[in-house]
Parts: C-alpha cells; sequence; structure tokens
C-alpha cells in the first residue's frame, strides 16, 4: 500500500515512478523485511529469556545438541510479522493473490505458534499431535487452493493444469484431482521445512534460496513475453507474487542473522510452518509445484530421509540412516554440523541453478 502511495507521487516528482516496477518492490521489501528482522530480533531474544521460553532438545537427538537447551525460540514469529507488514506496504493490494499469501503465512505460522507455546507450557519438545497438525494445514491448504481456483480468471480447468519441466504442454488433472495434488504440495512443503529446521541456520538458509528462486520464476511467469519464450504457464498476477519472494528472501535473511551458528534465538515451528506453508502457496500459484520440489531439494531429501526410516524400521525393523531427518545422519557420522549447513546449502544453489538453467529445454 505504500507502493501505491509513493507511486502516486510521481506526477510531481518523476522518480517516484521507479515503484511501478516488480524488481524495485522486491528489492526494497527485501531490505525492510531484512530491517525490521534486525531491528525487533534483539528485543524478542531478550523477552524470551526473561520468560525463560528456551528450546527443548529431543533426548534422543545427538549429543552435541544438549549445549543448545534453553536457546530462545519462536524467533519465526517476528519474521512473520515481517513478511506481513512488508507484503502490506509493497505489494499491490489490488490482486486476491497478494491477500490469498497473507492468509498463508498467518495460518501456516498460527499453527506453529500454537505447536510452540504447547511446548513451552508442557515443558517437553512435543506439541500439537501429528494429526492434529495434519487437520489444520490440510483445511488451509484446502481453502487456499479453493478460492484461489473461484478467482482464477481462466476458469477451473485451467487452475487443474499441472506444467512438467522439459514438456511444452501442461497435463490436465481435473479439478477434484489437481485440489489433493496441490494440497500435497502445500502440507509436503510445510512439514519438509519444518523437519529442515534441526541445524543452526540449515532452514533458513535453504528457504532463502527456494525464495529467490521461485521469485525469479514468478517474474518470467507473470510476464507475458518471457513465458511464451520460455513455455511456462502466464500467471498475470505473479509479479505481485515476485514481490513477496522478494520480501520472503528479506526476512529469511533476518533470520539467518541472528539464527547462524552458533544460534542466538532459534525460528521455531511458527517460523517454520510459516515459511514452509507459504513457499508452497507461492508454488501452487504459480504453477510451479514441480519446480518447487527441484528448488527444493533440500527440503525433499529431509522429509524422504524420514519416510524411508519409518517405513524401513516398521516392515523390516531396521534402520537406513542412523538418524532421520537426513541432517542428523551426518552428523552421526562425525561431520562437523557446520559444515553439514554450508554443504546442504550449496546442493540447494546448485540445484536452483540447474533448474533456472534448463527452463528453455521443452
Amino acid at each position: 500500500m505504500l507502493s501505491e502511495l509513493l507511486f502516486s507521487l510521481h506526477r510531481s516528482f518523476f522518480p517516484f515512478n521507479v515503484f511501478r516496477y516488480i524488481t524495485v518492490r522486491a528489492a526494497v521489501g527485501a531490505l525492510t523485511a531484512f530491517l525490521l528482522c534486525c531491528i525487533f530480533m534483539p528485543a524478542w531474544i531478550r523477552y524470551v529469556r526473561r520468560r525463560h521460553m528456551g528450546q527443548v532438545v529431543r533426548k534422543d537427538g545427538p549429543s552435541t545438541h544438549r549445549k543448545k537447551e534453553g536457546t530462545p525460540t519462536m524467533g519465526g514469529l517476528v519474521g512473520m510479522g515481517a513478511a506481513v507488514v512488508c507484503i502490506l506496504l509493497w505489494a499491490r493490494p489490488q490482486s486476491h493473490l497478494v491477500w490469498l499469501s497473507l492468509f498463508a503465512i498467518i495460518w501456516f505460522g498460527g499453527i506453529g505458534l500454537t505447536d510452540d507455546l504447547l511446548k513451552f507450557t508442557r515443558h517437553s519438545s512435543g506439541g500439537l499431535s501429528m494429526s492434529a497438525k495434519l487437520l489444520w494445514q490440510s483445511l488451509g491448504a484446502f481453502a487456499l487452493i479453493s478460492v484461489y481456483a473461484v478467482f482464477e480468471p481462466w476458469g477451473f480447468e485451467h487452475a487443474s493444469l499441472i506444467s512438467l519441466p522439459f514438456l511444452k504442454n501442461p497435463i490436465y488433472w481435473g479439478f477434484a484431482a489437481y485440489l489433493f495434488l496441490a494440497a500435497l504440495v502445500i502440507v509436503g512443503t510445510t512439514n519438509a521445512v519444518n523437519l529442515s529446521d534441526g541445524l543452526d541456520g540449515l532452514a533458513a538458509g535453504c528457504c532463502t534460496f527456494a525464495a529467490a528462486g521461485l521469485g525469479i520464476y514468478a517474474y518470467l511467469a507473470g510476464n507475458r513475453q518471457f513465458s511464451s519464450y520460455l513455455h511456462i504457464f502466464y500467471v498475470p498476477e505473479a509479479g505481485e507474487l515476485a514481490v513477496i519472494c522478494g520480501i520472503l528472501v528479506g526476512v529469511c535473511l533476518g533470520i539467518l542473522w541472528f539464527n547462524s551458528y552458533p544460534a542466538d534465538v532459534f525460528m521455531g515451528d511458527v517460523g517454520a510452518l510459516g515459511l514452509g506453508g507459504i513457499l508452497g502457496t507461492l508454488a501452487v500459484f504459480i504453477k510451479a509445484e514441480v519446480v518447487l520440489a527441484i528448488f527444493g531439494g533440500v527440503f525433499v531429501a529431509e522429509a524422504l530421509s524420514v519416510l524411508f526410516q519409518v517405513a524401513s524400521f516398521r516392515f523390516w525393523g531396521r534402520r537406513i540412516f542412523r538418524m532421520a531427518p537426513l541432517h542428523h545422519h551426518f552428523e552421526l557420522r562425525g561431520v562437523p554440523e557446520t559444515k553439514v549447513i554450508v554443504r546442504f546449502w550449496i546442493f540447494s544453489i546448485l540445484l536452483i541453478i540447474a533448474m533456472l538453467s534448463t527452463l528453455k529445454l521443452r
């Protein structure tokens, strides 16, 4: 909304015309979000310490994590607040996708906040049950996709199309099938990011890169010429989602400033579920469901390691990994935590570069 006000001043002072550009608003939004996190996070850390709202470490986790017991948590609440404020400031309110994105941040972040508060009141690492989390996440995902399809200017049939890498023509699933697939993308991304939030800065760093990759993709999808040339979906309002992706980059960097090793504060589920929920939602809106699986390859690997570990132990009584999620496996093999984090970041960057470099190959 601030961008609208500033742009309206261009008649009196022409340089304000820059606020009509998506790239400018995305960059300014990123800087604003980063600064808000840097300004308010120290106060939040002091508040959490006074209230003794420290992290409760899993008893079955790596022994090196015991020293993290009591570290201030729920820093993601500052990040999600900064994201909401910056979206209201720099994204154009005329777009219904902007408001749906705001709903996604608040809804999934709210689930995470409830989980964090239950952990604090119970003084344990267990908050909401997994079934309760999945129920509320699924309800939010179905609501988002249903409203998105209703307001889709080209109808339910277009909303039900899925684009696959290396294929020019999209695949039509039918709305019922697409509804469940898109919900799976949102819920799966939400929990995959949460599973990755087990080392200092790991999830925040990977979310930074994933948001940047989605921002580039959203910008291309929102430009009729670029989308036509690359044979990707043209989404008229995707440009505003690119602004939101830029804001998320700033939020993640702001969180990472305090969450990098050794962490001064943890994101908590409010940050991990909030970031995962909005990334999955944005991918659905810009028709990048499969692309997100590549951009967020680290999250996919973390989630699959848990699924394979559980299935292997249940059916064969054996573990595939020393511990799941995957980052704990490498820790128990003697790889230092900082090296695991940076290598996962590198892997995430390489996946995004590889995906973007092959967009024209269809």
